[in-house]
This record gives C-alpha cells, structure tokens and sequence, in this order.
C-alpha cells in the first residue's frame, strides 16, 4: 500500500510539470497517431453490494469502500476521448445469517481492467457534460469465514462493464473531471458498484 501511494504522488507531481513544458498557444507538443493523449487519475467512494449465495439462500453482503482509478487515453477530437483505466476498489467486508450455517463473514477485494469512452456534449467551451461506456475484465478475492464452517476463498477473472455521466471543467492543459460511475461484474449472483470520484487530466 505504501509503495502504490508513493508512486501515486510521484505521478501526481509529475505530470503538471510535464504538461506544463507545452506552449499554452497550441495543441499538445506531441501526438500518437495524430491523437492528443493524456493521464488521468482519480478518487472517490463507492457502495458495493454483492450478491452471495451459499447454503441455498443468497443475500446481499453492501459496504462502502475508496475507490482510486488510473487512465491511459487519448482525445480522438473535441467531443471524444478513449481510455484504458486501472482501478483499485477498498475490501468490502459484511456479515450475514445463511440460515442453518448461522453467521457468516464475507470479504471481497476487487479490481479493474476497462476499455473506456466518453463522449462530451453541449455548447460550452470550458464546462461540458459527458457520459460513457466501458468494458473489460475484474479481478476478485472473495472469502467467507464463519463459526463451524470451513474457511473459503475464490479468485476470478470475470467480465466488468462500467456506465457514467459527468461534467468536466476543461483547462486545456488539465482537466477536472466529476463523474458518477456503474460498475457491474459477472462473480457470484452478481457484484454491483455505485460510486462518485473526482479526477485530473493532464494532457500532453
């Protein structure tokens, strides 16, 4: 954990010193493809309700857990912009009575592999709403625990899609974005995420 937040700072500071190399007057001092890219991070909360079956009944084990996210992407023009984005979700933890097996303890630690786009919209030139689209792969760690029950554990790798709307304030060099984000992921009965983050963009 403590390398992740070094490194996180680190990229932090970095990358306003290298956007800031570029002329404000002009485009980005360098493209891929002819495509403006940029790095984006952010944080925010999220509500995690995952649906667990076991003993023949299923109930919904919910937390509230941090969220931190890691793009990749690059502007295809003006009104769309295309991604690969990383994200790290806090454990879930959550305790419920499954019938004759009594009380049982759930954890589950998950993360995210998307392709994403965004398509911005409206008239304005620095503050523009915007929804968006992603799909990809979640890697999970789910673990049950209780009294009198064999302690268990399952890793998968399983489909995720993730649905958002936002508004972002555009600054050319940088922009700050605030979003409400979906999560769905195939594990169990299914995993349900709903979060809000708020991030920078650094473009290059």
């Amino acid at each position: 954990m403590k390398k992740i937040i070094v490194s996180t700072l680190a990229v932090l500071m970095a990358c306003p010193a290298f956007a800031g190399m570029n002329n404000p007057n002009q485009g980005s001092s360098w493209t891929m493809w002819g495509l403006d890219p940029y790095v984006g991070l952010r944080g925010g909360v999220s509500y995690t309700n995952l649906n667990y079956r076991y003993n023949g009944q299923k109930e919904s084990m919910t937390d509230t857990v941090l969220q931190g996210r890691a793009a990749l992407g690059l502007e295809v023009c003006d009104k769309v912009r295309s991604e690969v984005e990383w994200s790290i979700f806090g454990k879930l933890k959550d305790t419920h009575d499954f019938g004759t097996a009594g009380s049982v303890d759930v954890e589950a630690k998950m993360q995210t592999l998307l392709m994403n786009t965004y398509w911005e919209f409206g008239p304005y030139q620095i503050v523009r709403p915007f929804a968006g689209l992603g799909a990809g792969v979640a890697f999970t760690d789910v673990k049950r625990s209780g009294n009198g029950i064999e302690r268990h554990g399952e890793s998968k790798a399983r489909f995720s899609a993730m649905g958002t709307m936002g508004v972002t304030f555009d600054m050319e060099r940088f922009a700050v974005d605030l979003a409400a984000r979906y999560n769905y992921v195939d594990i169990n009965s299914g995993l349900h995420n709903f979060g809000a983050d708020v991030g920078i963009r650094f473009m290059f």
